[in-house]
């Protein structure tokens, strides 16, 4: 569904990417793990075209991601941004709806209030969450409203950018869970990026992990702890020792 061919990124004299392939199957969910400033984000802005590569092809479902209709080509996708990304002046149920309120996915507005909190409930907050503000809500609660946003236009490819980010262990788990629930019921092809390890056990099927501009070893998750790459291994170990220099 998703296909890096040699992609290569640099911003002034910083390379970022330095040929990264990676394949991500449909239907399947990839999370891509790293270091702050490895990459990661680059990686999945380049997949929705906000930046375009140097050198090198991404393919999205046989279509490249830097051609043709860029509107049409982001309606396919959902999004669960790091910091929730709500909007404050709006109602939780018209964040929710927010893409069926316009453009080509444009819905009646009773219509698209329906689907907001459906996808709500789906998500585990109940239909009175709808007419609050998101300032009115835990962050918890927001990043389940983001979710909610996410997957409210049913698209067949979902990007998680660091879902648990600024939650205790808890909601953590429950976030996980949710996001894990929700792939395999819908079918779509996740691809999230996360340093979050218990994310990852709990998401991935498959994980990939960036270093130095590329792909340094990709996989099954379960085959992740027995890699035998030092680098993944000092990652996922958490050790200041190994090929990784850590910033003192």
């Amino acid at each position: 569904m998703i296909s890096f061919q040699d992609v290569h990124k640099s911003f002034g004299p910083k390379a970022v990417l330095r040929g990264v392939n990676l394949d991500i199957a449909q239907g399947t969910s990839m999370v891509i793990i790293g270091g702050s400033g490895t990459g990661k984000s680059v990686a999945l802005k380049c997949v929705l075209g906000l930046i375009t590569p140097d050198a090198g092809t991404i393919m999205v479902d046989g279509q490249n991601a830097t051609q043709g209709d860029h509107d049409a080509f982001l309606a396919r996708f959902g999004m669960l941004f790091q910091g929730g990304a709500l909007f404050d002046s709006l109602p939780v149920w018209q964040n929710v709806a927010f893409r069926l309120l316009r453009g080509s996915l444009k819905r009646p507005r009773s219509e698209a209030r329906e689907i907001a909190i459906e996808k709500l409930r789906r998500v585990g907050l109940t239909p009175d969450v709808a007419d609050l503000f998101p300032s009115e809500l835990s962050g918890g609660m927001q990043k389940r409203v983001g979710l909610a946003r996410a997957i409210a236009a049913e698209p067949g490819i979902i990007f998680f950018d660091e879902p648990t980010t600024g939650l205790d262990p808890i909601m953590s788990g429950v976030i996980n869970d949710l996001i894990r629930e929700i792939v395999v019921e819908m079918g779509a092809t996740a691809m999230t990026i996360t340093h979050d390890m218990t994310s990852v056990r709990a998401i991935a099927d498959n994980v990939a992990m960036l270093h130095d501009g590329v792909i340094q070893w990709t996989g099954p998750v379960g085959e992740m702890d027995n890699s035998g790459d030092p680098y993944l291994t000092q990652f996922i170990s958490g050790s200041a020792e190994g090929p990784i220099e850590a910033v003192r």
